[in-house]
């Protein structure tokens, strides 16, 4: 039987974070979490605070519109920022700048840029494929996209397959599941079977947009397949990736896990032949448009990752308060650190930035970022995360590494030795100091450095990915023109 585009839909339009939350109980998921099925993954302790970081998002759209909605012309109204279309080059700036402040917000990664990243992208790869082949996705594509903008929904992207031997493509596998293909195509649908990897707020999705993650042949021809498919499919199976330091969430408290109420999510996605309806398929078998779309979103998702400079914001001032509790704040070689930290962070910002006011219209309607400047963003979150949580450490001090519990804190005997001892300069609880070194504990090898640190290192592709897209497009032929000008050597001398 068909699914229909509104399946999801048991309840009235998502109105703020409370709604949000609502809207994701009682759907029966199948989610392992250790080994064991979890019941209900909206009170999940460990779970829970990155629905939190979503619910957020909802909530900035009702305190600030300007920033986290825009008018949609697909729906005909005010619309959340990350269910948009983007209509105009301020579209793909204000993007940025909503990012930007929900990371200062939450700390963490608030897992929807995927998908906003996803819709633009197929919004211009299914007008693409419409014009050459006059098939009919564009259109199915932005009736889903209306249906979801009314609703509001959260869209989740898959793009990233587990790959197997990285030196065969997906038909040449020995195991021909291990990138998402079609097993069965259908009157009125497919079967899709497969895998995705590393799905940032999956769960806490209510569609899941299935795409291809690489350049295909016409041999990988059922391999090309991107699809929506609801969150709460029975055919859907969810393992939950492990995170440094999660189960701190199981033991009470709240100090020691640095950043109690927000977090972010990463789960592993088991599509075991899941059927899906025409009007959910937005490619099936047109190969040759799977490198374009995976580049229009990664052009997308690369210069998205200013969303980090929110959460660089939160290090640079947690770092700050951390040099202040011990009564260094004045040393000059502490401001200096600092000062190279916010350095680091706007020149991430300036790139992902620079890439949005760059962007050009596309045939579709929508607004493409500079796909060199974007690469280049992303790079630059490749390194500069990680020597700012360097230098966050460094500021903090060896007890952000041997800093006792909260209950050896709270224990009768241990508690006022440590609060003795333990102290820093005169008029500063004890018990600040700990939360903040306990936030940077978090941040640079804790819980949140998944989002920070490694997410930047290997999301929307590894540094090898941006450097190739940099190889690309950096035009070198024309610079190598520009110096022999200058030069006074002859065009035909090479």
């Amino acid at each position: 039987m068909a699914v229909r585009p509104d399946a999801v839909a048991r309840t009235a339009p998502i109105t703020d974070g409370a709604s949000y939350v609502e809207s994701l109980r009682g759907r029966n998921l199948r989610v392992y979490f250790l080994g064991e099925r979890v019941a209900e993954p909206a009170d999940h302790p460990v779970i829970r605070p990155s629905i939190n970081a979503v619910a957020r998002t909802y909530d900035l759209a009702v305190e600030q519109p300007e920033l986290a909605t825009a008018w949609s012309s697909i729906s005909n109204r005010r619309v959340n920022r990350f269910l948009h279309v983007t209509e105009n080059t301020e579209d793909v700036v204000a993007q940025n700048r909503m990012q930007r402040r929900l990371g200062q917000l939450t700390g963490t990664c608030f897992q929807r840029c995927v998908g906003m990243d996803a819709i633009n992208a197929l919004f211009t790869v299914t007008h693409e494929i419409d014009r050459a082949h006059s098939t009919a996705y564009h259109g199915r594509f932005r009736e889903f996209v209306r249906r979801a903008q009314e609703m509001n929904h959260t869209l989740g992207g898959a793009m990233t397959d587990p790959k197997g031997d990285r030196s065969r493509g997906p038909s040449e596998q020995s195991d021909p599941d291990l990138f998402v293909r079609v097993v069965e195509r259908r009157a009125g649908g497919v079967v899709i079977r497969g895998a995705k990897m590393h799905q940032t707020g999956c769960l806490n999705s209510h569609w899941i947009l299935v795409m291809p993650g690489m350049r295909l042949r016409s041999e990988d021809r059922d391999y090309a397949i991107a699809a929506a498919i609801p969150v709460d499919d029975p055919g859907l199976t969810f393992i939950y990736g492990r995170q440094s330091c999660d189960t701190r969430a199981l033991e009470g408290g709240e100090v020691d896990q640095g950043n109690a109420q927000f977090a972010g999510q990463e789960a592993m996605i088991l599509i075991d032949d899941v059927f899906v309806p025409d009007e959910l398929i937005f490619m099936n078998g047109e190969h040759e448009f799977a490198a374009g779309l995976v580049e229009r979103f990664t052009a997308y998702h690369r210069r998205s990752y200013v969303c980090k400079t929110g959460l660089g914001d939160v290090l640079i001032g947690a770092a700050a308060l951390a040099a202040d509790y011990n009564g260094v704040a004045a040393a000059p070689h502490v401001k200096d650190k600092l000062i190279e930290m916010a350095h680091l962070n706007e020149t991430i910002y300036g790139a992902g930035i620079a890439s949005s006011h760059e962007a050009r219209r596309t045939e579709a309607g929508n607004y493409q970022p500079d796909d060199l400047l974007a690469n280049v963003c992303k790079h630059n979150v490749t390194r500069f995360p990680y020597e700012m949580a360097r230098l966050a450490q460094d500021l903090a001090g060896g007890l952000v590494a041997t800093l006792p519990s909260e209950k050896d804190f709270e224990g009768p005997e241990t508690g006022p030795m440590l609060k003795k001892y333990l102290k820093g300069r005169d008029g500063v609880r004890v018990e600040d100091r700990a939360r903040v070194l306990r936030l940077i504990e978090n941040m640079t090898m804790g819980r949140n450095a998944v989002g920070y640190l490694t997410e930047s290192l290997h999301g929307a592709g590894s540094p090898q990915a941006q450097r190739v897209q940099i190889a690309r497009q950096m035009k070198l032929e024309e610079k190598k023109s520009l110096a022999r000008a200058l030069a006074g050597i002859p065009k035909s001398e090479k």
